[in-house]
């Protein structure tokens, strides 16, 4: 007999875990948690937010609100960082190596983090939503970056 939830797949395991990390996110515009796994265990989470000891958007606001700075434009303008940025750095803060490893995230990463990622040596991406930055696909493709689209459907959501 066949249960009537089976098991959900590893992708979808890790594709929870960075949505519940996209929870800490302290960006005013968009939650993105991202982590990154290597042989089934987790090695670095990431969200996007400010920097250590740096005020978070929460507390003075959005300049990129103000400024009506479209998303995936001008990123230097931004206290934030992206999360496959945070935890390729928290990684690399406690001298864990990437090579080989796969990234989930919430969100397709964008030209600066796809450069980063190629970098780090991490072989493949799982993402549960896009992201308007043509480069940053292309160069992922270049890379030969395996990239996969998960679409989890969300607690409380009907099938």
């Amino acid at each position: 007999m066949v249960p009537d939830n089976p098991r959900p797949s590893w992708e979808d395991y890790f594709m929870d875990i960075a949505m519940l990390v996209a929870k800490r996110s302290t960006c005013l515009r968009r939650s993105v948690g991202a982590i990154i796994v290597k042989d089934k265990r987790v090695l670095s989470t990431g969200y996007n937010g400010a920097p250590s000891g740096v005020r978070h958007c929460v507390e003075v606001g959005c300049l990129r609100e103000k400024l009506n700075v479209d998303s995936g434009k001008m990123h230097e303008l931004c206290r934030g960082i992206h999360a496959e940025q945070n935890a390729i750095i928290q990684a690399a803060y406690h001298g864990v190596s990437l090579k080989g490893a796969s990234l989930y995230c919430t969100n397709l990463p964008c030209s600066i983090c796809a450069k980063m990622i190629i970098n780090a040596g991490i072989k493949a991406i799982y993402y549960h939503s896009g992201y308007a930055d043509q480069l940053s696909e292309d160069m992922l493709k270049e890379a030969e970056i395996e990239l996969v689209h998960l679409v989890i459907q969300q607690q409380g959501e009907d099938s």
